[in-house]
């Protein structure tokens, strides 16, 4: 059957627009429209396709088993036109780029290194990183707005329909300042560990369950007092001028730990680890520098299993 005509670009935009941001006053904030004209384009969409896109709820709006199977056509379609655009304005985009989607557990140690050397390799090369919760970031990868996504995220829903390549397995351990009383009561600090403020990654993300199961392990109650966050820089300035206990990734503290201005609690229990890894978009082709910045995540990844106490990937 030929391409039904009457589906604009503005038709495919709105709707990639709304499954991206689940909602449709954001999505109308973001294309700079109404939210009438965005329920109108849908409107108009779904009835050429003759199929319901959304779910409505209380939530905010989720995709229908159509509206998914549509959003894998529909998000390919309008990155590649973009790409087309792109490749025809002379000298603004010579260089590659690359778009990558970045987890806390990896922003601190590998994604630098990974920048560095594909900068030292690469003479004119853009490297685009984006940070955030992984189903925002899971999101964008999936309508083409990132070309990967680098961290942990095997359980997060987003990713069904995606591709999932595993680099390597991070642990979580528990780190304080350096004079933090618990460091000098060894084991015998377990009994105590609930007393002190902690800081956790931001409920439902996939690190935390990882966070949450080393409570479980030290069958203590998490403390009341509670800094939720992504951010390793604000985790690391807290934990620096208070008496907080970080549950962090390791990737996250490696060098602070071996710098000694953070100190690991060693109470006898680590959590094993969950995977860390690259996610793409099976329905999206990988650009050369995409494929670039695979091939040194994989070779830093080789690096880090054969000396994961180091304090560098270098």
């Amino acid at each position: 059957m030929n391409l039904d005509t009457r589906i604009k670009f503005r038709h495919l935009t709105c709707f990639l627009e709304i499954a991206r941001q689940r909602s449709f006053a954001k999505a109308a904030d973001a294309l700079a429209v109404s939210q009438p004209a965005i329920s109108k384009t849908l409107k108009e969409l779904e009835e050429i396709l003759a199929a319901s896109l959304f779910e409505r709820g209380k939530a905010g709006v989720s995709l229908t088993s159509a509206g998914l199977a549509f959003m894998r056509y529909a998000g390919p379609c309008v990155q590649a036109l973009r790409d087309g655009v792109d490749s025809l304005r002379s000298g603004e985009h010579d260089a590659g780029q690359v778009r990558v989607g970045v987890l806390s557990t990896v922003e601190s140690l590998l994604i630098p290194e990974v920048v560095r050397r594909l900068h030292e390799r690469h003479a004119a090369l853009v490297v685009s990183v984006a940070t955030g919760p992984s189903a925002y970031l899971l999101a964008q990868l999936r309508v083409g707005e990132l070309d990967l996504v680098v961290g942990r995220m095997t359980d997060s829903p987003e990713i069904q329909g995606l591709t999932f390549e595993h680099l390597y397995s991070e642990s979580m351990s528990l780190v304080v300042r350096p004079d933090h009383p618990l460091l000098a009561l060894g084991d015998a600090g377990l009994a105590q560990l609930g007393d002190y403020p902690v800081v956790v990654p931001l409920a439902g993300t996939t690190i935390r369950r990882y966070a949450d199961s080393m409570f479980v392990q030290c069958g203590v109650p998490q403390p009341r007092q509670r800094l939720e966050t992504l951010s390793p820089a604000l985790s690391r300035r807290y934990v620096q001028q208070s008496d907080a206990v970080w549950v962090a990734p390791l990737d996250a503290v490696r060098l602070d730990l071996q710098s000694g201005d953070l100190a690991e609690l060693a109470l006898g229990i680590r959590e094993p680890g969950g995977s860390v890894g690259i996610c793409s978009n099976a329905t999206l082709p990988l650009s050369l520098a995409a494929q670039w910045c695979c091939e040194t995540l994989r070779e830093l990844a080789g690096e880090y299993r054969e000396r994961p106490l180091l304090g560098t990937l270098a």
